[in-house]
């Protein structure tokens, strides 16, 4: 569980991005499916992303440990801000491909 809800708050935190994304730009305008996919495969993509650029890309077993024990390491910035901002750039990219197509 300690290594799963990093990864459920990555995901949680880039479909929300995703939608933003989707609901701020008419150009990234899809269905709900490939925002809601697009924004959670960038949202942990982001977030790993983020995390081996400021050094926390392992897995620390004293942080493991705080998991365990709350959300302590799960909410964190390198989770909520990497997970944000890649499900957002994600969708926006895959918004402009599908615009893209379709003309």
């Amino acid at each position: 569980m300690e290594t799963l809800l990093p990864i459920i708050v990555q995901v949680v935190t880039g479909i929300i991005g995703g939608q933003a994304v989707g609901a701020a730009f008419k150009q990234a305008a899809m269905g709900q499916l490939p925002k809601i996919l697009s924004g959670a495969i960038g949202g942990v993509g982001g977030a790993a992303i983020l995390g081996s650029l400021l050094g926390g890309g392992g897995i620390d077993p004293s942080a493991a440990t705080a998991a365990a024990e709350g959300l302590g390491v799960a909410i964190n910035l390198n989770n909520i801000l990497g997970g944000a901002g890649g499900g957002a750039i994600l969708t926006g990219i895959v918004g402009a491909v599908m615009n893209a197509m379709k003309k």
